[in-house]
């Protein structure tokens, strides 16, 4: 008697991550994809029920209602993928559109969902039309699955395949239109299985440079001391706005450093769009901040810019006393015009 099938996988499926390196990988029996600016979401559909979960296992149906009535109106009546979910506004993918969506209210998201209708990017089966577990299946088979569902779904707006290719100088191209649309490049291993909650995949990033004027700074919740600086960068008005932070300071330096910035104290710091602004970066501490006169400027590294803003903390590479603070201005952070890098990696 052979033995029985895996069960098909669950809700509280953690999806495989990735493990941030410096470089692509150059050695043989890895498949790049591009790493798209989106949601991570896992879909189940089972006897024509459509659930969406995100990487962290939150429902995300309720925020995204046309890609779960797309799901439910598929001929497969079984199925588990694995994707992304995204939105293009004006031709270009919007990480503060998909944001949007997270909204308590059901006529807005219903709203948002008629006038900036999501789109779902897939990159991986974990169980096909049939129902078969295949997360203990290699990653090509698991791609040759997925290429079939897709291609029995027929044409559909809301869906997308990811691309995939073995080619390091494909990987290269799609690493270098990076930054604005694309997220960098995701690398996997061809023969291996689906791991669940592992860092089993590579994801390798852009980085970027900029020069910041610190605007502002913030002490450490433990301590009177600098915990993180506040920078800026200056507009086509000539105004000084709030675009991140950078922490990681050296705990050896932040006396000194808390003194140098203390002396500088100043209001307003910021004189166009400042910390503690409506947004949707507004925290409990972002009002807890002191405003500094605009003559220190920092070199930092930074993956990727949403809205005119760093969507993360940046590193702090070194000081730039050579650099006067009005030469700090917002299109360094400009994305490469040269590459339109959704339609390139979508072929």
């Amino acid at each position: 008697m052979p033995p029985a099938a895996p069960a098909a996988p669950s809700l509280d499926l953690e999806p495989m991550e990735a493990l941030l390196v410096e470089r692509l990988p150059g050695d043989e029996g890895w498949r790049f994809e591009p790493k798209w600016d989106g949601f991570r979401c896992l879909a189940f559909r089972s006897d024509g029920e459509v659930e969406l979960r995100s990487k962290s296992g939150k429902p995300l149906g309720r925020y995204f209602p046309e890609i779960v009535r797309m799901l439910g109106s598929l001929p497969a009546q079984r199925f588990v993928l694995d994707g992304e979910l995204t939105i293009a506004i004006d031709g270009r993918l919007s990480f503060e559109a998909l944001q949007m969506r997270l909204h308590p209210a059901a006529s807005r998201v219903s709203r948002l969902a008629r006038e900036t209708p999501a789109q779902y990017v897939l990159f991986d089966c974990l169980a096909d039309a049939q129902g078969r577990n295949l997360m203990g299946q290699p990653l090509t088979v698991r791609r040759r699955a997925l290429e079939k569902l897709f291609g029995d779904l027929g044409d559909r707006p809301e869906l997308r395949l990811s691309p995939q290719s073995a080619d390091l100088a494909q990987a290269r191209r799609w690493l270098a239109g990076s930054g604005a649309d694309l997220d960098g490049v995701i690398a996997k291993r061809a023969d291996d299985p689906y791991r669940p909650g592992e860092r089993a995949m590579l994801k390798i990033k852009r980085l970027r440079t900029a020069d910041c004027v610190v605007g502002g700074f913030r002490y450490a919740s433990d301590a009177r001391e600098v915990g993180s600086l506040l920078l800026g960068l200056y507009d086509d008005a000539g105004l000084l706005d709030h675009v991140g932070f950078t922490s990681g300071l050296a705990r050896a330096e932040r006396p000194a450093l808390t003194r140098r910035l203390e002396a500088l104290a100043e209001p307003p710091g910021f004189t166009g769009k400042a910390p503690g602004g409506p947004s949707r970066w507004t925290t409990e501490r972002t009002a807890e901040w002191t405003p500094l006169r605009p003559e220190l400027v920092v070199e930092v590294r930074y993956d990727h810019v949403t809205g005119d803003r760093f969507r993360h903390g940046t590193r702090l590479l070194r000081w730039r006393p050579d650099k006067a603070p009005r030469q700090c201005r917002m299109d360094q952070l400009a994305a490469p015009a040269a590459v339109d890098a959704v339609e390139q990696a979508m072929g």
